[in-house]
């Protein structure tokens, strides 16, 4: 009998395959007791903090909706006041002309050389006021995009950043029909 006792107990045979009824029972007991515990106390728990997430989730959604409305009618009257930037640039190139061939009219006998210097005056001061116009659009338009974005992030952004919003940003926008003559 000295021999069986060193006889590994899985070549009586495996003490998986044998049914112990008791710790069948016990094991059942444990289980019921462990969902039962998570069933009262765990699961609501979750189900609370997901429900509270979704909601937090679709608050931020309906604000990032807002946001996006509040920045397309901010980009709108961006857009309406660049076309007023034109128009008047526009005006003033026509008065320019106006004033030059009035000039030219006046003066035939200087005809020549003052219109010349008239139309390279008028031109440079549309230039400038043109660029002044442009930088005060860009201006507006980069404080409102920061302004959008960190509405948008919730964070104050680094001045590398704002930069780069601001770039692209102005990089969409269209100031191609904007010329300088």
């Amino acid at each position: 009998m000295a021999l069986t006792a060193d006889i590994p107990l899985a070549s009586k045979g495996s003490f998986l395959i044998t049914p112990n009824v008791g710790l069948m029972i016990w094991t059942i007991v444990v289980f019921l007791i462990s969902l039962l515990i998570l069933r009262r106390w765990v699961f609501p728990r979750i189900a609370a903090a997901l429900d509270s997430r979704a909601t937090a989730i679709s608050n931020e959604i309906d604000h990032a909706a807002d946001v996006r409305k509040e920045a397309e009618k901010v980009l709108d009257e961006y857009r309406e006041r660049l076309k007023e930037a034109r128009a008047q640039s526009e005006e003033i190139v026509q008065r320019a002309r106006q004033s030059a061939e009035a000039h030219e009219k006046e003066g035939k006998d200087r005809g020549k050389e003052l219109i010349t210097e008239a139309q390279h005056r008028a031109e440079r001061e549309i230039e400038v006021a043109t660029r002044r116009a442009l930088d005060d659009l860009r201006r507006e338009v980069a404080d409102l995009t920061v302004m959008a974005a960190e509405k948008v992030t919730r964070k104050t952004l680094g001045e590398a950043d704002q930069r780069r919003l601001v770039e692209e940003a102005l990089g969409e926008l269209d100031f191609s029909g904007i010329s300088s003559n």
